[in-house]
């Protein structure tokens, strides 16, 4: 069977690709392969919000079963900032460099015991029918005062994992993938996709 990924950013698409490789029976699509597809605003006020209306927008304009992620960083000190604003908090057409120097700068005059945050992740996997399931994984950490490593993207060389001494964008792809807010919500859909193949 096909399952579209509701998104058109490629470091997402891999790291779906590599959580979805043991699925021998689905075949991936992603926004890539519909151009003319228009993704409905991301105005919702939680991750969940705006991973279902992703899902079920998609799956039902296109009439395939679509699998929809909202994700982001949240830091509790600054009142959930930035949250369902990550990939545009520094303004809508922002780069991942300018969202990062924003937050750097906004937590400057944190103490260290301020600097607690993590990464939050919905998934909602609809068909044309309507959605069949949402989960949500994190993963929780520190924001660095400065940017390490050159992998991942967004805030990834800015956040380190508790037990962990290297930032996301230091470690290897597999190994992130391996212990990411993605792949703990991913975990809990396995079971919905097992019974898809079967």
């Amino acid at each position: 069977m096909e399952i579209v990924i509701a998104s058109n950013n490629l470091h997402k698409i891999r790291e779906f690709r590599g959580l979805l490789k043991g699925f021998k029976s689905i075949d991936l699509l992603s926004l890539v392969n519909f151009p003319s597809y228009l993704a409905p605003p991301e105005d919702g006020k939680t991750f969940q919000d705006n991973a279902i209306r992703k899902a079920e927008h998609a799956a039902k304009e296109l009439n395939k079963w679509v699998l929809a992620d909202d994700s982001g960083l949240v830091v509790p000190a600054l009142n959930g900032s930035p949250g369902v604003n990550s990939r545009r908090y520094a303004g809508e057409e922002a780069t991942d460099s300018e969202n990062r120097y924003k937050l750097l700068e906004a937590m400057l005059q944190l103490k260290s015991s301020q600097r607690s945050a993590y990464f939050e992740c919905c998934l909602a996997l609809a068909s044309p029918n309507g959605l069949k399931k949402c989960v949500t994984g994190l993963v929780e950490g520190v924001i660095l005062l400065e940017e390490k490593g050159r992998n991942g993207f967004g805030y990834d060389s800015l956040f380190v994992k508790y037990e962990y001494d290297k930032s996301f964008a230091e470690l290897e792809e597999a190994t992130k993938n391996r212990i990411s807010h993605r792949h703990k919500a991913f975990e809990k859909l396995t079971p919905t996709l097992e019974s898809l193949e079967s």
